[in-house]
């Protein structure tokens, strides 16, 4: 703990250097400022610079172009042992829908719960 002398000499001391605040030498803030603004990043792309640099480029868009043109082919042209969905939207009919709760549960039977999961010990 600090004696009352001790204590007056510290303020005696805090007063002096409120009195006499300290100066900054001369240019030294233009050149801090300059520091400052040198360190910051570019702003920000925007419009389609932006759209394209956040998309990865030529590269991504290219494979943006062959995943879309890929999944319209083999929408429109399926495999065969895929189903036409496409006519089937277009034309309104219901034929993709193949199995009921009946016919489901004679096919998988043997993998749901009731099944050889629950033959383990």
């Amino acid at each position: 703990m600090m004696t009352k002398r001790e204590t007056e000499t510290l303020e005696a001391h805090f007063e002096q250097a409120r009195a006499t605040p300290p100066q900054m030498p001369a240019g030294m803030m233009d050149r801090l400022i300059a520091d400052a603004l040198a360190a910051q990043p570019a702003p920000a792309l925007g419009g389609w610079r932006g759209f394209w640099r956040a998309i990865g480029g030529a590269p991504a868009l290219g494979g943006l172009i062959t995943a879309t043109a890929v999944g319209f082919w083999i929408g429109v042209a399926p495999p065969s042992g895929l189903p036409d969905v496409a006519t089937q939207i277009i034309t309104g009919g219901d034929d993709y829908i193949v199995a009921d709760a009946t016919s489901l549960d004679t096919y998988t039977s043997d993998l749901t719960a009731f099944g050889w999961d629950l033959d383990e010990g």
